[in-house]
C-alpha cells in the first residue's frame, strides 16, 4: 500500500491556499522523496493557475520550472502536485485523469477542509494512506 508523510504545517499551507483561492482551483507542486511506495513531502511550491475555467487547473510552466530548479538546489525532486476541487469531491475527476501522465506521481486533492492523496500509475489513480508526521 502507498503511504504519504505530510508535515502538519505543509498541510495547513495547502488548506490556506484553498481558502484564498475562493471558488477557483488552486494548484502547486510538491517537493520530496520517494522510497518504493512511501512518499515524503518536504516542500510545496504554490503555482499560478492558467486555466480559463474556475473548475480546472493548469500549472504555469514558469512556476513549474522554478519549482524544479529549487527542488534540485535542495537535492530533491518534484514528486507530485496538488490542487483543489472547490465545488467537488476530494478525489480525482475525469479531467484529472485526462491530464495525468507521469507514473508514480503523487496527486494531493483538497476539497473544503479535507485533503486526500492519490498516486497516478498505469493509467489510473490509486488511493494512498496518510502517515503521521511531526516534521
Amino acid at each position: 500500500m502507498t503511504d504519504v508523510s505530510l508535515p502538519a504545517d505543509l498541510r495547513a499551507q495547502i488548506l490556506r491556499q484553498v481558502q484564498l483561492a475562493g471558488g477557483s482551483e488552486c494548484c502547486g507542486l510538491v517537493e520530496g522523496s520517494r522510497d518504493g511506495d512511501h512518499f515524503r513531502i518536504l516542500g510545496l511550491y504554490p503555482a499560478r493557475n492558467l486555466a480559463d475555467a474556475r473548475d480546472r487547473f493548469e500549472i504555469d510552466p514558469l512556476d513549474h520550472l522554478a519549482a524544479h530548479k529549487k527542488a534540485r538546489a535542495n537535492g530533491r525532486v518534484l514528486i507530485g502536485c496538488y490542487h483543489s476541487h472547490p465545488h467537488g469531491r476530494c478525489e480525482p475527476s475525469a479531467t484529472d485523469l485526462a491530464g495525468a501522465g507521469e507514473d508514480n506521481f503523487l496527486w494531493l486533492i483538497a476539497a473544503g477542509e479535507k485533503l486526500s492523496a492519490f498516486v497516478y500509475r498505469d493509467g489510473s489513480f490509486f488511493g494512498a494512506d496518510w502517515v503521521t508526521s511531526s516534521e
